[in-house]
């Protein structure tokens, strides 16, 4: 069974993707866009601030992030076992942080610090 949830945004805008893939890079979880609305895209090729879903590949698998108004999805495929669990809460964390937001978490909305402190991430995420 795959992964379903949402990142609210501060202000409706989700942040650029150039943010959220910083954030992840420096805190050593790489991440690469490799399709943008449905398009394949160059390895290094920014997505349009105008985007409405972005293919995110991670180490652990590929995550899907859909704009939304006012927040962006973001889901898995196929089984969401503990590495694609981790890849998620990653890319959560990095969108909720990079636009101010708020992850919907099942025990309610959590901000980004909150969040990276409890989630289960990938080990490069982990205690920062």
């Amino acid at each position: 069974m795959g992964l379903e949830g949402a990142v609210t945004i501060a202000g409706g805008a989700a942040p650029a993707w150039e943010r959220v893939g910083e954030l992840l890079t420096r805190s050593g979880f790489p991440a690469q866009v490799p399709m943008i609305d449905g398009q394949l895209a160059f390895p290094d090729e920014p997505p349009p601030a105008s985007w409405a879903e972005l293919r995110v590949g991670t180490p652990q698998g590929m995550v899907t992030a859909r704009r939304e108004p006012e927040r962006v999805r973001l889901l898995t495929w196929g089984n969401a076992d503990a590495a694609m669990r981790q890849a998620w809460n990653a890319l959560a964390w990095a969108f909720a942080a990079a636009g101010d937001g708020l992850i919907e978490a099942p025990d309610g909305p959590q901000p980004a610090a909150d969040f990276r402190r409890q989630a289960e991430l990938p080990s490069a995420l982990r205690g920062g």
